[in-house]
């Protein structure tokens, strides 16, 4: 085996014990029975001055200061050689000539060769371990009252001393931590995280501050604590390290409260993103699908919305939800790339469940029913009747939880919302976050309902007061087309019709009821009837219109309409023409040449007294008139006048017929989703000579 010099080792040990002993330089010095210095070290040599030579064999009283008690040397060397140890401040004597206070310690050691008793002293200077004593009392201090955990771990981060904080923290004595590792005694926290911010601490030299340590401990097994933990490296008086001194301060209450400021935030946000995204149309699938793509990733990682299938049917919820319930999926996010949504119903499937199945009591009971732990149990009850559970629980999920869509206390279907990232189960405030989401995209889905229904009754009641059969007389030809708007808000107030008088001659007539939806078409109703009626009577035109402002007076809500009449001699070309605020006619004449008719505009009907001036033209035989509402030449992108120079430029384009020229102008006037609804209406006058 190898030997280790006395010397040496005494110094590697005080080093690697990590404590104040490798601070402080302690002489060590042995003598036989008779006092007489038989062992004297490098410490000693380096305390006193004095080398082996000049000391073996003196007797140890000789090393006193040459003014001190030597009997109190004796007294402390005889007393230590009897067999008490003695500790004790003597002045001993340099050998450059000065005094020197040390501290002593000195016990008899029984001698295995020689037999008798060796004396083994230990020496340091009195200054030097007064001030070491006092920092110790320092540090033991810190250790015992800090509330702060506070470690000393040796070179191979191994503990060798844990202070009471630290053994409430981690719920062990420091018994369990002495020359063990964190990753021994704390296998449920992240221990190679932490080692290696201590080992950077160790090889660096710098301190590492705020290293977060999570996980659970003994002393709380059952909730997961974060802790910040600081990490310094302890150096000898040569600056060569000799271990670690770790602190640790428990911050879950802090990260909490910063956990749930952010989650307020994300929240937040997402609310704020959902009033944005979720409702940009009145088209039931559309808003479906944004409620899908909001919620995802932020809130889920796959969710499925699906509607009840009478709603997505025909627009109405239908019965109640007693007996189960049938869905028909509308949405689904993501759309591709997710195992998870692959394994899921395609949209468009109708889906039908029991009574008892999540989806039906999500529905029955009009709240959220949640899943926080997706496992083999939750599946069991539904392996009977379908695959997809356990094909899901195999893809990741584990958590998911379902909200009902209801909006004006009806149920409408329902949101679910799958996780699989590790996360944890939905928490009360996501529950609660997915609630209002689910509100938001349910008034959506209503407001889409209304709408298709009310769209649907508009274009049906307008549509059926229009005149169905137009039969013009002997000397006209006419053709006309109506095209609804593509929102419900713009449908229901123009009109065209054609009367034929007694003596050959028609009444074509066009209008615009200023409102919209079922309100207007329902007025619209009313002035195509009483227009027809007072045609028939061969009323002059302004005194029709009179007529007509007094039906509308007799509204309970007063409306506004445009109206326009021309009245139509086949015979002879001669036309009657009265405006109350509607765009002018236009006249393409035989020759091809195009002109709006000049005549006085005059004022909407409904805003009351005004009289209105008829203006007589006469147009060559063989001419068309061409009658039509704004909604053909109005544009929110362009003026009014380019729209009608542009209305000309087309007529003046060669048409084998009517019916050609109006869908010519349908075709390239009206975009593929119009504004709002059109009328229009070309008729040709004789027969050109």
């Amino acid at each position: 085996m190898e030997q280790v010099p006395f010397d040496d080792a005494t110094t590697a040990a005080a080093r690697d014990a990590g404590g104040w002993l490798g601070d402080l330089t302690v002489a060590v010095v042995a003598t036989g029975a008779d006092g007489a210095i038989v062992r004297w070290d490098h410490a000693a040599e380096e305390l006193l001055g004095y080398t082996p030579h000049d000391v073996l064999g003196r007797h140890i009283a000789d090393l006193l200061h040459p003014g001190a008690d030597r009997g109190l040397g004796r007294s402390l060397w005889e007393g230590a050689a009897t067999g008490h140890g003695v500790t004790g401040t003597v002045t001993a004597w340099h050998k450059e000539g000065r005094p020197l206070d040390l501290e002593i310690w000195a016990a008899p050691v029984p001698a295995r060769h020689r037999g008798g008793t060796t004396v083994l002293v230990f020496a340091a200077e009195a200054e030097a371990a007064r001030r070491i004593r006092g920092s110790s009392v320092v540090w033991d201090g810190l250790f015992a009252r800090s509330p702060v955990g506070i470690a000393v771990l040796d070179t191979q981060l191994r503990f060798l001393r844990v202070n009471p904080a630290l053994e409430a923290m981690n719920g062990l004595p420091q018994a369990a931590h002495i020359g063990r590792r964190l990753v021994e005694i704390l296998p449920d926290v992240n221990a190679p995280d932490m080692e290696r911010s201590m080992r950077r601490a160790l090889d660096e030299g710098r301190p590492v501050v705020d290293s977060r340590r999570t996980g659970r401990t003994p002393a709380d097994p059952d909730h997961d604590h974060v802790w910040s933990g600081s990490y310094v490296r302890l150096e000898d008086a040569d600056g060569r390290p000799i271990g670690l001194a770790a602190t640790l301060i428990d911050i879950t209450a802090q990260q909490r409260a910063q956990l749930e400021a952010e989650a307020g935030r994300r929240h937040l946000a997402l609310v704020n993103e959902a009033t944005l995204k979720i409702g940009t149309s009145l088209d039931l699938e559309r808003t479906a699908q944004e409620l899908a793509d909001v919620a995802v990733p932020d809130l889920a990682d796959v969710v499925t919305v699906d509607v009840l299938e009478s709603l997505a049917a025909d627009g109405e919820p239908g019965a109640g939800l007693v007996g189960g319930a049938t869905l028909r999926r509308l949405a689904k996010a993501p759309l591709t790339g997710s195992p998870v949504a692959a394994a899921l119903a395609p949209l468009g499937r109708t889906l039908d469940f029991p009574a008892a199945a999540p989806y039906a009591r999500a529905l029955g009971d009009r709240r959220a029913y949640v899943v926080g732990e997706f496992d083999e149990g939750a599946v069991e009850p539904a392996a009977g009747h379908s695959s997809t559970p356990a094909e899901l629980l195999r893809l990741g999920v584990h958590s998911f939880m379902m909200t009902p869509l209801l909006a004006r206390g009806v149920v409408l279907g329902l949101a679910t919302f799958y996780r699989t990232r590790p996360v944890g189960p939905f928490t009360k405030d996501e529950v609660d976050l997915a609630g209002e989401l689910a509100a938001r995209a349910a008034v959506c889905v209503d407001n889409a309902r209304l709408y298709s229904r009310e769209h649907d009754t508009a274009t049906v009641l307008q549509r059926s007061m229009l005149p169905q059969h137009i039969t013009p007389p002997p000397g006209i030809e006419v053709a006309h087309r109506y095209l609804p708007a593509s929102d419900v808000n713009e449908v229901g107030g123009d009109w065209y019709d054609v009367v034929d008088l007694t003596d050959g001659r028609a009444v074509l007539v066009i209008g615009d009821v200023m409102g919209h939806g079922t309100a207007a078409a329902a007025v619209m109703g009313r002035l195509s009837a009483t227009v027809r009626a007072l045609a028939r009577l061969d009323l002059a035109a302004d005194e029709m219109f009179h007529q007509l402002e007094a039906a509308l007076r007799d509204l309970a809500e007063p409306m506004i309409a445009t109206f326009l009449s021309v009245v139509v001699d086949p015979a002879t070309g001669r036309c009657g023409i009265t405006r109350a605020g509607h765009p002018p006619p236009a006249a393409v004449l035989p020759d091809g040449t195009v002109r709006l008719l000049d005549v006085p505009p005059g004022l909407p009907l409904g805003v009351g007294g005004v009289d209105y001036t008829t203006t007589e033209v006469v147009l060559p035989l063989g001419s068309v008139l061409v009658l039509y509402t704004d909604g053909l030449v109005e544009s929110r992108s362009s003026d009014i006048d380019a729209r009608l120079t542009e209305l000309t430029d087309l007529l003046a384009a060669p048409v084998p017929s009517l019916p050609a020229l109006c869908d010519r102008l349908l075709t390239h006037l009206v975009p593929a989703s119009a504004d709002d609804d059109i009328a229009l209406l070309a008729a040709r006058v004789g027969t050109a000579t």
